[in-house]
């Protein structure tokens, strides 16, 4: 058994624009020291599949920085490894300057590079899922159901905001789908959620994208899987570990603190046996804190420079916090500097914020206060 992986490092930029105005929602930084990318690719690297195509669309520069040669995941190979795909590479793609808004859309652009994939199957995965899930599970699963796409789900209780901005699946109960529901408007309680993992056969997928070519179809659930219920073998896999969809800007909030106050997510995620998550590494000076300094529940990346006092919040590398200053329940950035005296409550800063002395900024749980990246404030 082999398997490709194809990443989509651009779905989902909508859901946090303030966070993706100049990245890509796959390069957004989260838990101290990581990308959302680093999840996926992790995951990826941790079930053996080491031929890996990254589709990029829009804002990509920062993307290319953190993965580089691929190195720091094991990727950088002489034969497989990670290829980042860019935009328009051939005739199918679209001739304007708009974002793709499906998966479908997305695979009609690289479908020369599709073609090429030898592996036997592929695994299909958006980069805003935050798990640590073994994807040989679900390949198993997928081949001992001789399924044609397995999709992997969670069961949750949902209210009808929630519902709407994902997509259900219904299926008997030997797992074979029956129905599907995209993004319904008026559904509430216990439903089966995408986590936007797919499997499926590359054969497979390399006929589905020459049909969508052929009949300009856009949505693989509306106009591929909805279309051949009937006749085709369409799988949930069920997932019951950890797992957290960001699908806006205050959830982005919600999810990163509480792997503060929740051991259990954070052990899903960092102390799983076997399946570590990798990332760029920095050879960055320990974090430094000062005589006066007070941290308490906070997680601090290295680099940092703390003179103050550090409560609840979430520390990315360099960031420096002044003599006499006070951030609670804050997520700051790389290379963010607080100024002496300051005082940061429900804050999000960018990298290379910077709030000067005796400055007071404040936010909510549900609406924490935004510093854009660069900002002097």
């Amino acid at each position: 058994m082999s398997a490709s992986g194809i990443i989509f490092s651009n779905i989902h930029d909508h859901n946090i624009p303030e966070l993706t105005r100049l990245r890509t929602i796959a390069s957004v930084p989260f838990a101290c020291r990581y990308r959302f990318i680093d999840f996926t690719l992790s995951n990826m690297v941790n079930s053996n599949i080491y031929n890996i195509n990254l589709i990029t669309h829009l804002n990509y520069q920062s993307l290319m920085d953190h993965i580089g040669s691929g190195k720091d995941w094991d990727l950088a190979r002489r034969s497989g490894g990670i290829k980042i795909l860019p935009p328009y590479i051939t005739a199918y793609a679209s001739n304007t300057n708009t974002q793709f808004q499906t998966r479908l859309e997305a695979l009609k652009g690289v479908s020369y590079s599709i073609q090429k994939i030898s592996d036997e199957y592929v695994v299909l995965s958006d980069c805003d899922v935050i798990c640590n899930v073994d994807l040989n599970d679900i390949i198993e699963y997928h081949i001992k159901t001789d399924a044609d796409i397995t999709v992997a789900v969670k069961t949750m209780d949902l209210t009808p905001e929630q519902a709407r901005i994902n997509c259900l699946y219904e299926s008997d109960p030997e797992g074979r789908i029956t129905d599907i529901l995209s993004y319904p408007t008026n559904f509430c309680g216990k439903a089966d959620v995408a986590l936007n993992i797919v499997v499926m056969k590359t054969a497979y997928l390399q006929q589905v994208v020459l049909d969508a070519i052929a009949h300009n179809y856009v949505s693989m659930t509306r106009d591929v899987m909805s279309r051949n219920l009937k006749h085709a073998n369409y799988r949930i896999y069920k997932y019951d570990g950890y797992f957290a969809t960001i699908t806006s800007f205050a959830e982005y909030y919600t999810h990163s603190m509480d792997l503060l106050t929740n051991p259990a997510a954070r052990n899903a995620l960092f102390n799983v046996k076997n399946r570590p998550i990798y990332t760029k590494v920095r050879n960055s000076v320990p974090s430094h804190y000062g005589q006066n300094s007070n941290v308490q529940n906070s997680m601090i990346a290295d680099g940092c420079d703390i003179q103050g006092t550090v409560e609840n919040s979430i520390l990315f590398r360099g960031v420096k916090v002044g003599r006499n200053a006070t951030v609670k329940n804050c997520i700051l950035m790389q290379d963010t500097i607080i100024g002496d005296g300051a005082f940061l409550n429900h804050v999000i800063s960018d990298k290379n914020a910077v709030v000067r002395d005796n400055r007071m900024l404040a936010g909510a749980d549900v609406q924490p206060f935004y510093i854009t990246k660069g900002k002097m404030i």
